[in-house]
């Protein structure tokens, strides 16, 4: 059975950085991978996405040139670097992964998702 675990959030002053990993367990799958969040009475939204290379990657418009995924397949893990964190980045972020080689930016694509984890970022 294939699972997804999530480290790496907490409470940060804006301005500051966090990296979320994410770690597939399993063999044998080639996954891309995104990340969503969701914030208080919030829809869930597309962050970042990353093929299975780790060769193509995606931003939503809001994150970009401040948020950067990448993966270390060897390791089974992507990580999201967050910097210049914001408060409206606060949200319950998740990685979600999705039997392809290439991300999706639409929740609907992924049947893989993990535990998420809370971001906070206090102004």
């Amino acid at each position: 059975q294939v699972q997804l675990v999530e480290s790496g959030g907490g409470l940060v002053q804006a301005g500051g950085s966090l990296r979320l990993s994410c770690t597939t367990s399993g063999t044998g799958v080639n996954y891309a991978m995104s990340w969503f969040r969701q914030g208080p009475g919030k829809e869930r939204e597309f962050v970042a996405g990353i093929n299975f290379s780790g060769r193509n990657t995606n931003y939503a418009d809001s994150v970009k040139g401040r948020f950067t995924t990448s993966r270390d397949n060897a390791k089974k893990t992507v990580f999201l670097q967050m910097n210049s964190l914001k408060p409206e980045d606060t949200a319950v972020y998740y990685c979600a992964a999705r039997d392809s080689l290439y991300y999706s930016a639409s929740p609907r694509d992924f049947d893989l998702w993990g535990q998420g984890m809370q971001v906070t970022v206090s102004s």
